[in-house]
């Protein structure tokens, strides 16, 4: 399946939504860019304990919240997919990545990781 490339403005973009989601205090704690299998193109992948506090739905509502008072608008948004604190790929991602010292950068990919096979992925966090 071809893609498009994650280029800078993309990545800039996933830096900035990630500034904006820890000064309103949501403290994400994985946040990468992903092509998973599921999706087959670049999604910005979330997960934080308060998304999974405000419900299934209710995640994407502090999100959108917390980016709109930023004056990030909704057509500025990527597409993003907030998986649960206890979901098998973010659960995997913590136990093999959560202690180091930075991932930040980090490629992966052609790699299943829980129950998802990751095509291409590049990381801000994970801990």
């Amino acid at each position: 399946m071809d893609r498009t490339a994650l280029v800078s403005v993309d990545l800039e973009k996933g830096s900035r939504i990630l500034q904006i989601l820890d000064d309103a205090g949501l403290r994400v704690k994985v946040a990468m860019w992903a092509v998973l299998a599921d999706y087959g193109d670049w999604r910005l992948v979330l997960s934080s304990r308060q998304f999974d506090a405000a419900g299934p739905t209710g995640g994407y509502g502090l999100l959108h919240d917390a980016l709109d008072a930023a004056g990030f608008t909704l057509e500025q948004t990527p597409p993003v997919v907030i998986l649960h604190f206890n979901d098998p790929f973010v659960k995997e991602l913590r136990k093999v990545f959560g202690s180091a010292k930075s991932v930040e950068g980090m490629r992966l990919g052609g790699q299943s990781i829980g129950d998802r096979f990751v095509e291409d992925a590049y990381t801000y966090r994970v801990s």
